[in-house]
Parts: structure tokens; C-alpha cells; sequence
């Protein structure tokens, strides 16, 4: 396995944790301007989540591992993007399936597991690579964690 150096993101938590997994997910961006990628292709991404918190739960954890896995490789490997409608659409730019709204709705979905854990902990980053050369990462801003 190929360890991987991601962008660091500066935070005051005790605690940091990172998830690395890997999707492999077909897509098309359903625009005219999208060239190539308006067909059907696919991808095998690399994704890292990071999230932080100050305090660990009942399990000495401060995220399960699995969990993350579940949330977002039980969610989108080995499918077509497009087809979840809960994450994209093909009517709204800032929902079709391009890398940046992809790293997005990962956070989002993340996020909304970390807000009901009950030592909160926060999702601080998510790297998305779609191909050796290119990727995304996706950090909320300030006051929006």
C-alpha cells in the first residue's frame, strides 16, 4: 500500500485521526462544457478524511475507523455516482458529481454522523484524488464547523 502525505490543516484538538480508503466509482458530469467528462468513466479515488476533537467516546475512540469506512465506501464504491440522488443532480452545478462537490458531500455526510456523537468531535478535511495528477480537498470555513 502506497502511504500518501496529505495537505495538514492547523487546529488546537488533542486529537487527530485520518481515514484513508479507496472508491472505485464511475461518474459524468452532466454539462456541455464538461468535454470528456460528460461521458460515463470511472475512477478509482483516494480518499482521506480527517477529523479531530478534543475527547475520545465510552470505547477510548474518537471515531470508529469502520464507521467512516461505512459512511462514505459503503455508500459509494463500486457504483454510479450520478445514480445517488440524495448527493447529486444533474440540474444543479453545485450538485453534479465533479471532484470538489464529491470531497463536499463526503464532509456533509461525516459531519452529520460527528454532530450526533456526544463528544462532538469535528470534521476537519477531506482529500479526494480522482486520478494520479489531480485532487481536491475540502475544508469548511471558519464558523461553519
Amino acid at each position: 500500500m502506497m502511504h500518501q502525505l496529505y495537505p495538514q490543516v492547523w487546529h488546537n484538538y488533542r486529537y487527530e485521526l485520518n481515514k484513508d480508503m479507496h472508491i472505485a466509482a464511475a461518474h459524468f458530469i452532466p454539462h456541455e462544457r464538461a468535454g470528456k467528462c460528460a461521458n460515463v468513466h470511472g475512477h478509482t479515488y483516494v480518499v482521506n478524511i480527517t477529523v479531530a476533537g478534543d475527547e475520545l467516546d465510552d470505547t477510548g475512540f474518537l471515531v470508529n475507523f469502520q464507521k467512516l469506512k461505512e459512511i462514505v465506501h459503503g455508500k459509494l464504491d463500486h457504483t454510479l455516482l450520478n445514480d445517488h440522488h440524495d448527493w447529486f443532480d444533474a440540474e444543479n452545478s453545485d450538485h453534479f458529481p465533479t471532484t470538489e462537490v464529491v470531497a463536499r458531500k463526503i464532509y456533509e455526510a461525516v459531519q452529520e454522523y460527528l454532530d450526533a456523537l456526544p463528544h462532538k468531535p469535528k470534521c476537519l478535511q477531506v482529500f479526494v484524488r480522482e486520478t494520479p495528477t489531480s485532487y481536491v480537498v475540502y475544508r469548511p470555513k471558519a464558523g461553519e464547523q
